[in-house]
């Protein structure tokens, strides 16, 4: 079976998540994550990749969740050729995912390459997008994209019904502010507590203790290429808590893949609805 035809045959078997199971999905743990970086298989030129992740989530439905996001990393093709990369990001999402605000910066050898500033704001009939940055540009969007942390919201309550496939197209304000990611998640069977037992920063957490988890794999291909066995842009995966707490991440670029271990994780109280 092709790749194509394998992928067909997925699709065939999924089911949309209904919004009332989105609803009711456990509230999102706000929650201060580090992740150390390492090579974790080459396929070409990179011979070594060190660097880190942070990752601070905070807010609640009825105010929105914010995210401030920091990834450097650094890879090494072995020739001497070192390549330091730095990408900043914070974001605002309203809890309905009807709002979302963005600006990222990123860098390349300590040289600014990408400055992106926007929002967008979702009717009945679409979304718009209106940038600032690197430009004042407005576009328009399907109504059935997803903002970023309603794309994980439908993962978990796809995860809680027992399904394993969720495709959905997702908006995040990365490339500019203006692509469209077309994104396939398979979601594994549920882990129970007493199998592959956290030795990282998730260990002892009596927040995490007895909760549910699932491997989960997301595949990004680019919207706006259709046809042919198209490959991703890139995959994540990890293991995913049923309050959006992420653990043993994988992040696959075709090329070579980077594995992300939790160092650190600060689980906070969540602030209650009025």
């Amino acid at each position: 079976m092709t790749h194509a035809a394998f992928r067909l045959a997925l699709l065939a078997a999924f089911t949309a998540v209904p919004a009332a199971a989105v609803a009711q999905t456990k509230a999102m743990a706000p929650h201060r994550a580090v992740y150390e970086l390492k090579l974790s298989q080459s396929r070409a030129s990179v011979v070594s990749v060190r660097g880190r992740i942070l990752y601070d989530f905070s807010g609640s439905a009825c105010d929105g969740y914010d995210l401030t996001f920091r990834q450097v990393s650094e890879l090494n093709n072995g020739e001497g050729n070192v390549t330091l990369s730095d990408l900043r990001s914070t974001t605002w999402e309203d809890g309905a995912g009807k709002s979302y605000k963005f600006q990222s910066q990123n860098f390349v050898n300590q040289r600014m390459v990408d400055d992106v500033a926007g929002r967008a704001e979702r009717a009945t009939s679409g979304i718009t997008v209106t940038l600032t940055k690197p430009a004042n540009v407005q576009n328009s969007l399907d109504a059935t994209v997803n903002f970023p942390t309603e794309h994980m919201a439908r993962i978990i309550a796809a995860a809680r019904e027992g399904k394993s496939l969720v495709e959905l197209p997702v908006y995040d304000g990365s490339e500019k502010g203006e692509k469209v990611y077309s994104t396939l998640t398979v979601i594994g069977k549920e882990i129970a507590p007493d199998q592959r037992v956290p030795t990282d920063a998730a260990a002892g957490q009596a927040d995490l203790a007895g909760m549910k988890r699932w491997p989960v794999t997301i595949s990004y291909f680019d919207k706006s290429k259709s046809g042919g066995e198209q490959l991703p842009v890139y995959a994540l995966s990890f293991e995913m808590y049923e309050n959006g707490i992420s653990r043993a991440l994988l992040l696959d670029y075709n090329d070579f893949s980077i594995s992300g271990e939790m160092t650190s994780l600060e689980i906070k109280q969540p602030k209650p609805c009025p």
